[in-house]
Protein backbone atom coordinates (compact mmCIF):
# COMPACT_ATOMS: atom_id res chain seq x y z
CA UNK A 1 0.00 0.00 0.00
CA UNK A 2 1.32 3.70 -0.84
CA UNK A 3 0.93 6.46 0.65
CA UNK A 4 2.67 9.99 0.65
CA UNK A 5 2.44 12.19 3.66
CA UNK A 6 0.01 14.37 2.01
CA UNK A 7 -2.62 11.22 1.52
CA UNK A 8 -2.30 10.45 4.98
CA UNK A 9 -2.63 13.71 6.50
CA UNK A 10 -6.08 13.68 4.32
CA UNK A 11 -7.20 10.59 5.55
CA UNK A 12 -7.03 11.74 9.16
CA UNK A 13 -10.14 13.14 11.39
CA UNK A 14 -9.62 15.82 13.15
CA UNK A 15 -8.80 14.78 16.11
CA UNK A 16 -5.88 12.67 15.00
CA UNK A 17 -4.69 15.80 13.38
CA UNK A 18 -4.22 17.37 16.51
CA UNK A 19 -2.35 14.80 18.11
CA UNK A 20 0.17 15.05 14.92
CA UNK A 21 0.81 18.47 15.37
CA UNK A 22 0.85 17.95 18.82
CA UNK A 23 4.03 15.70 18.60
CA UNK A 24 5.32 17.92 15.51
CA UNK A 25 5.25 20.59 18.47
CA UNK A 26 7.08 18.06 20.85
CA UNK A 27 9.76 17.06 18.10
CA UNK A 28 10.82 20.61 17.51
CA UNK A 29 11.28 21.52 20.79
CA UNK A 30 13.46 19.04 21.61
CA UNK A 31 15.58 19.92 18.67
CA UNK A 32 15.56 23.33 19.71
CA UNK A 33 16.49 22.14 23.22
CA UNK A 34 19.27 20.07 22.12
CA UNK A 35 20.68 23.08 19.78
CA UNK A 36 20.55 25.08 22.47
CA UNK A 37 22.58 23.16 25.04
CA UNK A 38 25.13 22.04 22.22
CA UNK A 39 26.19 25.45 21.41
CA UNK A 40 25.64 26.45 25.59
CA UNK A 41 28.05 23.38 26.11
CA UNK A 42 30.62 23.86 23.66
CA UNK A 43 31.04 28.16 24.63
CA UNK A 44 31.16 26.72 28.34
CA UNK A 45 33.89 24.19 27.74
CA UNK A 46 35.61 26.75 25.63
CA UNK A 47 35.57 29.66 28.00
CA UNK A 48 36.35 27.80 30.70
CA UNK A 49 39.89 26.09 29.30
CA UNK A 50 40.66 29.85 27.97
CA UNK A 51 40.23 31.59 31.58
CA UNK A 52 41.95 28.16 33.29
CA UNK A 53 45.00 28.51 30.97
CA UNK A 54 45.35 32.15 32.58
CA UNK A 55 44.38 31.81 36.09
CA UNK A 56 45.53 28.10 37.11
CA UNK A 57 49.46 29.57 36.94
CA UNK A 58 48.44 32.63 39.06
CA UNK A 59 46.60 30.52 41.40
CA UNK A 60 49.32 27.59 41.75
CA UNK A 61 51.53 30.92 43.32
CA UNK A 62 48.87 31.99 45.65
CA UNK A 63 48.59 35.52 43.78
CA UNK A 64 44.44 35.35 44.82
CA UNK A 65 44.40 39.65 43.84
CA UNK A 66 45.53 38.67 40.03
CA UNK A 67 43.54 36.09 39.95
CA UNK A 68 40.63 37.98 40.92
CA UNK A 69 41.40 40.51 38.18
CA UNK A 70 41.65 38.08 35.78
CA UNK A 71 37.81 36.72 36.96
CA UNK A 72 36.56 39.96 36.84
CA UNK A 73 37.07 40.42 33.27
CA UNK A 74 36.12 37.46 32.39
CA UNK A 75 32.35 37.71 32.19
CA UNK A 76 31.18 33.90 30.15
CA UNK A 77 33.49 31.47 32.17
CA UNK A 78 31.12 29.76 34.86
CA UNK A 79 34.95 28.91 36.46
CA UNK A 80 35.76 33.01 36.60
CA UNK A 81 32.37 33.84 38.11
CA UNK A 82 33.02 30.40 40.92
CA UNK A 83 36.84 31.90 41.39
CA UNK A 84 35.24 35.62 41.79
CA UNK A 85 32.18 34.67 44.12
CA UNK A 86 35.08 32.64 45.95
CA UNK A 87 37.44 35.31 46.23
CA UNK A 88 35.47 38.04 46.68
CA UNK A 89 33.49 36.35 49.56
CA UNK A 90 37.08 35.53 50.79
CA UNK A 91 38.53 38.95 51.12
CA UNK A 92 35.26 40.38 52.31
CA UNK A 93 35.31 37.99 55.68
CA UNK A 94 38.96 38.81 56.15
CA UNK A 95 38.40 42.20 55.99
CA UNK A 96 35.36 41.84 58.43
CA UNK A 97 38.04 40.56 60.92
CA UNK A 98 37.26 36.54 60.15
CA UNK A 99 40.36 34.73 60.56
CA UNK A 100 41.32 32.73 57.79
CA UNK A 101 39.68 29.20 58.31
CA UNK A 102 36.37 30.62 59.39
CA UNK A 103 36.44 32.95 55.55
CA UNK A 104 37.58 29.57 53.96
CA UNK A 105 34.18 28.24 55.28
CA UNK A 106 31.99 31.06 54.37
CA UNK A 107 33.27 31.27 50.91
CA UNK A 108 32.72 27.47 50.61
CA UNK A 109 28.62 28.25 51.01
CA UNK A 110 28.45 31.20 49.30
CA UNK A 111 30.58 28.75 46.03
CA UNK A 112 27.76 26.09 47.30
CA UNK A 113 24.51 28.30 46.29
CA UNK A 114 26.31 29.82 43.60
CA UNK A 115 26.83 26.05 42.28
CA UNK A 116 23.08 25.90 42.72
CA UNK A 117 21.92 27.97 40.63
CA UNK A 118 24.46 27.28 38.02
CA UNK A 119 23.38 24.04 38.04
CA UNK A 120 19.24 24.96 37.35
CA UNK A 121 20.91 27.06 34.62
CA UNK A 122 22.55 24.17 32.78
CA UNK A 123 19.42 21.68 33.26
CA UNK A 124 17.13 24.40 31.41
CA UNK A 125 14.78 22.85 28.72
CA UNK A 126 16.14 19.14 29.51
CA UNK A 127 12.73 18.97 31.03
CA UNK A 128 11.21 19.31 27.61
CA UNK A 129 13.35 16.24 26.44
CA UNK A 130 12.59 14.46 29.54
CA UNK A 131 8.99 14.73 29.51
CA UNK A 132 8.60 14.55 25.50
CA UNK A 133 10.34 10.78 25.77
CA UNK A 134 7.92 10.17 28.41
CA UNK A 135 4.57 11.28 27.20
CA UNK A 136 5.01 11.05 22.71
CA UNK A 137 4.38 7.07 23.28
CA UNK A 138 1.14 7.58 24.54
CA UNK A 139 0.13 10.78 22.87
CA UNK A 140 0.33 8.37 19.42
CA UNK A 141 -0.96 5.80 21.13
CA UNK A 142 -4.06 8.19 22.00
CA UNK A 143 -4.18 9.22 17.63
CA UNK A 144 -3.95 5.40 17.05
CA UNK A 145 -7.00 4.78 19.20
CA UNK A 146 -8.83 7.90 17.60
CA UNK A 147 -7.97 6.61 14.03
CA UNK A 148 -9.49 3.38 14.92
CA UNK A 149 -12.85 5.12 15.98
CA UNK A 150 -12.63 6.58 13.05
CA UNK A 151 -12.05 3.41 11.22
CA UNK A 152 -15.10 1.95 12.80
CA UNK A 153 -17.41 5.15 12.09
CA UNK A 154 -16.44 4.82 8.66
CA UNK A 155 -17.70 0.68 8.64
CA UNK A 156 -20.96 2.36 10.52
CA UNK A 157 -21.79 4.14 7.40
CA UNK A 158 -20.84 2.14 4.82
CA UNK A 159 -22.81 -0.65 6.09
CA UNK A 160 -20.01 -2.94 5.65
CA UNK A 161 -17.11 -5.01 7.95
CA UNK A 162 -14.74 -5.21 5.13
CA UNK A 163 -11.29 -4.71 4.95
CA UNK A 164 -11.05 -2.44 1.86
CA UNK A 165 -13.33 -0.45 4.42
CA UNK A 166 -11.29 0.17 6.77
CA UNK A 167 -8.47 -1.05 6.57
CA UNK A 168 -6.52 2.18 5.25
CA UNK A 169 -8.27 4.13 8.12
CA UNK A 170 -6.22 1.48 10.55
CA UNK A 171 -3.03 1.69 8.53
CA UNK A 172 -3.05 5.44 8.86
CA UNK A 173 -4.38 5.25 12.69
CA UNK A 174 -1.26 2.62 13.26
CA UNK A 175 1.63 5.20 11.90
CA UNK A 176 0.30 7.83 14.50
CA UNK A 177 1.61 5.74 17.03
CA UNK A 178 5.37 5.19 14.95
CA UNK A 179 5.28 8.68 14.78
CA UNK A 180 5.05 9.20 18.29
CA UNK A 181 7.82 6.36 18.99
CA UNK A 182 9.91 8.37 16.32
CA UNK A 183 9.96 11.66 18.71
CA UNK A 184 10.37 9.62 21.83
CA UNK A 185 13.13 7.59 21.57
CA UNK A 186 15.56 10.45 20.11
CA UNK A 187 14.27 12.46 23.19
CA UNK A 188 15.38 10.03 25.16
CA UNK A 189 19.02 9.46 24.02
CA UNK A 190 19.52 13.00 23.55
CA UNK A 191 17.97 13.32 26.97
CA UNK A 192 20.26 11.04 28.60
CA UNK A 193 23.67 12.57 26.38
CA UNK A 194 22.91 15.67 27.12
CA UNK A 195 22.41 15.02 30.84
CA UNK A 196 25.71 12.80 30.91
CA UNK A 197 27.64 16.17 29.87
CA UNK A 198 26.18 18.72 31.90
CA UNK A 199 27.28 16.45 34.74
CA UNK A 200 30.26 16.03 33.13
CA UNK A 201 30.62 19.59 33.37
CA UNK A 202 29.61 20.18 36.46
CA UNK A 203 31.74 17.50 38.43
CA UNK A 204 35.03 19.26 36.65
CA UNK A 205 33.45 22.96 38.10
CA UNK A 206 33.10 20.85 41.41
CA UNK A 207 37.06 20.00 42.06
CA UNK A 208 37.93 23.42 40.56
CA UNK A 209 35.34 25.05 43.42
CA UNK A 210 37.11 22.50 46.59
CA UNK A 211 40.53 23.14 44.90
CA UNK A 212 39.68 26.80 45.31
CA UNK A 213 38.39 26.29 48.83
CA UNK A 214 41.06 24.19 50.02
CA UNK A 215 43.50 27.11 48.73
CA UNK A 216 41.66 29.81 50.73
CA UNK A 217 41.92 27.41 53.70
CA UNK A 218 45.77 27.23 54.57
CA UNK A 219 47.54 26.92 51.40
CA UNK A 220 48.21 30.84 50.42
CA UNK A 221 51.23 32.34 52.30
CA UNK A 222 51.52 34.98 54.33
CA UNK A 223 52.89 37.58 52.36
CA UNK A 224 50.13 37.16 49.54
CA UNK A 225 47.47 38.74 52.14
CA UNK A 226 49.71 42.06 53.17
CA UNK A 227 47.43 43.73 51.19
CA UNK A 228 44.26 42.47 53.12
CA UNK A 229 45.93 43.65 56.21
CA UNK A 230 46.30 46.87 55.89
CA UNK A 231 42.96 47.07 54.21
CA UNK A 232 41.66 45.41 57.51
CA UNK A 233 43.72 47.79 59.63
CA UNK A 234 46.16 45.25 61.47
CA UNK A 235 43.34 43.43 62.89
CA UNK A 236 45.77 40.21 63.26
CA UNK A 237 48.91 41.53 65.31
CA UNK A 238 52.42 40.59 64.18
CA UNK A 239 54.50 38.20 66.82
CA UNK A 240 56.72 40.97 68.00
CA UNK A 241 53.51 43.46 68.86
CA UNK A 242 52.50 40.70 70.92
CA UNK A 243 55.32 40.31 72.80
CA UNK A 244 56.29 44.07 73.43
Amino acid sequence: MNMNLVELWHGMNTLVRVVVVVLTVQAMACLAVTVDRIIFLIGAYRSGRKFARKAGPVLAHGDLQQALDLARADRRSHLAGFIRTGIETYMSKLRKGLDRPKAAELAARALERKSDSLSDQLQKGLNILASTGSTAPFIGLLGTVLGILNAFKLVSQEGSGGMGTIGVAIAEALIVTGYGLMVAIPSVLLFNWLSTRISRYEAGLTHARHELVDLLAGAVSEDDFEDEEEARGSARLPASAATA
